[in-house]
């Protein structure tokens, strides 16, 4: 019986190979979209959720009622962790973590690692696997290092690490460690990132930093013992808060900020590991939104829905073609159960070619994914049980809604009625026109939201970012040379060449170079009982010129002032209000008591620092001989572009030639930006692309079935004198109503969510209604050729055909 259930599936299957194809395609095209996003939603919801006892790691952060809004920070004092511990048994487990990338060098060979400083406790906390050595006792003594699996393997080759002795730093501050431990790789979904381990005492700022309670600096964890509350060991963390934050509590009480619902002005608090990446306030902006995931996800299960919805109005269309068929079954004694295993069989039989299909396909194109929206997907991710689950179960959910509805609709036909021909397609059904107004509904949407966000990334594009970044080459100087004499010998070599500008140096990189490299140093102190907030930038001579940076008031920093490269600064309008100052040029302010104060000679205009999307920020920018240049920026004559690269990474490499050049244009690495945005922007067109072609398949399919239903109904009215037009306008005028609809149900809702997009912007557009329009007037010219096509064809056919049409 089964073996003829598949030989009759599979020869009807082939007898439609039209619609057969139509479903195939779709499904495949739904089931590999799924799979991608499937396999990012799996990454995100997994992020940080592979240590033992997940559940009792948590992450200290300071909370701050300021009048303005609550302030959270993740930045924590060196002594914080030690204070925890000691006074608190409910932490069985606490670790600082602080990481950055350095130089090791073993015989002669240098390499970039990331070198992550933390306590001994950093192994009880966390379980990454320790590949080698004793999980108690590697980190013990203060020249020991654990590296990871890769770094052992890069650095030692076939050797063993054990017991072997490396040097990290630059020349001036190097340090030997001894290999204790081998651990195995991070993995990329995990908020703590090393190559390897070592001690927190072998910080720079560790003698002098160790008892500050005001120099927030690195992150801690905290494990509490097996059934402690988190809750109840912050209510008794609030007095710890006012023992150690005095200053801080003061503070807020002078600019009149008031306790928030838990009776807190500034308190030590906890949240999960697991809920950090989703908090992108916790996370430093580098985590996801959940509800970007979810929004993620509702966007596989729109395509999938308007594939199944294809499938479903294709099978039903069908029906009515089979319907002698199973009338005849009927009347022959097959029983409706057996019926429905059929039709059901032969709709698993195309569900399972549509997955099969789509997985490869998402095999195929996963290297074009990857790079298209720089993301880490591997093949073997499809392997992974929570994966394989996710598409069985979503393969499960098609094949019985999908595949059974249908058949248990044909295998409820009435056979007298089959058999009489009163079942037909002519009169539409409810819930077809339903699923049809769905499809466009959701295309409608995608595409509103997709042009939405394009304009949104445009405007943001071409938005003033408070400086010139076209023609300028930024090169990362690396840990390998010193970047103050690099950046002199760059200067001596091109000072005589007509083709370069200016040349100058900074500590921060503008945008993402090719190094990958970001950091932020922040000052905050108080002046005149303002609480000033401002970030602290490194620069050389020439920087504001080399960006084509304009003053408002004071001067450039000048070599022919010495004192400029000791206590003083140039500003930012933005760092000019927070001091209260119209005219800050010749002012003084002093962020350490028992230092000298820093004069300000300059004032600048705003501009972005580090991020295009937010407001600009306050910065001050200062020179300094003594602390490290990290990049070297460029500025090349507009019309000398050509060739400009080269040249310079020939001057390079005789300047620097243990070091690789990563030259990169500035205006290219600002474009990293908007790369959030870029990839939004980019998912949504394809989405709305896909959306829209399968809605076009069903709706072509669903459109011949009816055409073909109404052959004689045609034949007659052209007999009875209508025209072309009038029967076209007769077939049309159903579907033209159902995207109607669908555009009314879709543009509401895409206004709401892109408005609540926008919102967190700063910048932002103001969303046309003029783009509703169009987009409306686009998909029902889509819906209508698509229709018509086949129409036109209808109605041109001569009427004697189509009367002698079954």
């Amino acid at each position: 019986m089964l073996k003829n259930y598949f030989r009759i599936a599979f020869r009807n299957i082939w007898r439609s190979k039209g619609y057969t194809f139509i479903n195939v395609t779709g499904l495949s095209i739904g089931f590999c979209i799924c799979i991608f996003i499937f396999l990012i939603v799996y990454r995100q919801l997994t992020y940080d959720g592979f240590h033992k006892d997940g559940d009792r790691i948590f992450q200290t952060y300071l909370f701050a009622n300021e009048p303005e809004k609550a302030e959270r920070n993740t930045g924590m004092p060196l002594p914080l962790v030690p204070a925890v511990k000691a006074e608190y048994p409910e932490v069985e487990a606490a670790a600082r973590v602080v990481s950055g990338k350095n130089l090791v060098e073993y015989k002669g060979k240098y390499f970039d690692k990331l070198i992550t400083l933390t306590d001994p406790d950093f192994l009880q906390v966390f379980s990454f696997p320790l590949l080698k050595g004793n999980r108690a006792t590697v980190l013990n003594e203060m020249s020991s290092m654990v590296i990871s699996r890769d770094m052992a393997e890069t650095v030692f080759g076939e050797e063993d690490p054990i017991g072997k002795q490396i040097q990290v730093g630059s020349e001036e501050n190097k340090k030997t460690y001894q290999v204790t431990g081998v651990l195995e790789d991070c993995l990329d979904n995990s908020s703590v990132q090393y190559d390897a381990l070592a001690r927190i005492e072998n910080l720079a700022a560790y003698p002098t930093a160790k008892d500050k309670w005001d120099a927030y600096m690195l992150t801690s964890f905290v494990k509490l013992g097996a059934g402690v509350d988190a809750s109840a060991l912050e209510t008794r963390l609030k007095p710890f808060a006012v023992k150690y934050f005095p200053g801080e509590q003061e503070r807020l009480k002078k600019k009149g900020a008031r306790r928030d619902e838990r009776g807190d002005l500034f308190a030590l608090r906890l949240i999960q590991l697991e809920k950090v990446h989703f908090d992108t306030s916790l996370s430093g902006g580098k985590g996801a939104p959940i509800a970007l995931v979810f929004a993620l996800l509702g966007i596989a299960l729109f395509i999938l829905l308007i594939a199944c919805i294809n499938f479903i109005n294709l099978s039903i269309a069908r029906s009515f073609t089979r319907a002698k068929e199973v009338g005849i079954r009927k009347s022959l004694g097959a029983l409706r159960s057996q019926l429905f295993l059929q039709i059901w069989g032969e709709a698993t039989v195309i569900c399972l070619t549509g997955v099969i299909a789509g997985a490869i396909l998402a095999y195929l194109l996963m290297p074009s994914f990857n790079g298209m929206f720089q993301a880490r997907l591997h093949p073997g991710a499809l392997l992974q049980p929570g994966v394989l689950g996710m598409i069985g179960a979503v393969f499960v959910l098609v094949t019985l809604i999908a595949g059974g509805y249908p058949a248990l609709r044909m295998a409820r036909f009435n056979t007298v009625e089959v058999l009489k021909g009163k079942v037909s397609m002519k009169r539409p059904g409810v819930l077809r026109n339903s699923m049809i107004v769905g499809q466009f509904a959701m295309s409608a949407l995608l595409i509103c939201c997709t042009v939405i966000a394009v304009q949104q990334v445009s405007y943001l594009r071409q938005r003033p970012v408070g400086f010139n970044k076209e023609e300028v080459i930024s090169i990362p100087v690396g840990r390998h040379v010193n970047g103050r004499m690099a950046l002199e010998r760059m200067r001596n070599v091109l000072l005589r060449d007509p083709d370069v500008l200016s040349v100058t140096g900074t500590g921060v990189n503008l945008g993402q170079g090719k190094d990958r490299i970001s950091s932020r140093s922040i000052l905050g102190f108080t002046y005149k009982d303002r609480e000033v907030s401002s970030d602290w930038l490194l620069i050389d001579y020439d920087y504001l010129k080399t960006l084509d940076i304009k003053l408002l008031a004071g001067r450039e920093f000048d070599p022919a002032y010495p004192g400029d490269s000791v206590r003083r600064v140039i500003i930012t309008e933005s760092m000019a209000r927070m001091l209260g100052e119209k005219d800050p040029v010749g002012k003084v302010f002093q962020p350490e008591q028992h230092e000298p104060g820093f004069e300000i000679i300059g004032l600048i205009p705003d501009f972005n620092l580090y991020s295009a999307a937010g407001s600009a920020k306050p910065i001050t920018m200062h020179i300094s001989h003594s602390e490290p240049i990290a990049y070297i920026f460029v500025r090349v004559a507009p019309d000398h572009l050509t060739g400009a690269m080269d040249k310079l990474e020939r001057v390079w490499t005789a300047v620097a030639p243990q070091s690789p050049f990563l030259g990169s244009f500035l205006d290219e690495n600002v474009d990293a930006w908007y790369r959030d945005e870029q990839s939004f922007s980019q998912i949504f067109s394809i989405a709305s692309g896909i959306a829209i072609l399968l809605s076009c398949m069903g709706l072509f399919a669903i459109a011949i079935m009816i055409i073909e239903q109404r052959t004689k109904e045609i034949g007659i009215r052209k007999l009875l004198g209508a025209s072309v037009m009038n029967i076209l306008l007769i077939i049309t005028r159903e579907f033209v109503k159902m995207v109607l609809i669908a555009l009314f149900i879709a543009i509401p809702i895409a206004w709401f969510a892109m408005q609540q997009w926008l919102d967190k912007y700063p910048y932002r557009i103001e969303i046309n209604w003029m783009v509703f329009l169009i987009v409306g007037a686009i998909t029902l010219l889509i819906a209508l050729l698509t229709v018509s096509f086949q129409s036109v064809r209808a109605a041109l056919m001569n009427p004697v055909k189509s009367l002698k049409a079954e």
